[in-house]
């Protein structure tokens, strides 16, 4: 899994502004999300996660705020702005593309292979 890791690596930003898009969240939440969505496969690490927050933030995709909890820890919660938004369609759009190419590519070596 250490290729696939490394592939899915290189998107942490996008997964982060993908679930974002979808609602304001916390690093915990997020990444108990990334867990599910991948059964348990790819988890990022927390030194990760804050970093990709920090160039989001830095870079006006995201802000943060402090969540107004009663019970529990006080949670810093993000919220995906529009540079974030317009950033996270360009990603999808950009890595359909190379996903296009990248098939393509696979596909031509394996008829190459099987031909010989």
């Amino acid at each position: 899994m250490s290729i696939t890791s490394d592939i899915i690596r290189g998107h942490t930003e996008t997964i982060i502004l993908a679930h974002l898009a979808k609602k304001d969240s916390y690093g915990y939440e997020i990444n108990k999300s990334i867990q599910e969505k991948t059964n348990n496969q790819y988890e990022l690490k927390e030194a990760t996660l804050y970093s990709a927050f920090r160039r989001l933030e830095q870079a006006s995709m995201i802000i943060s705020y402090w969540g107004d909890e009663t019970t529990g820890a006080r949670r810093r919660y993000y919220s995906i702005t529009k540079l974030g938004r317009a950033a996270l369609e360009q990603n999808k759009a950009d890595w359909k593309e190379a996903k296009e190419l990248i098939d393509t590519l696979i596909h031509d070596e394996e008829v190459i292979a099987n031909n010989y």
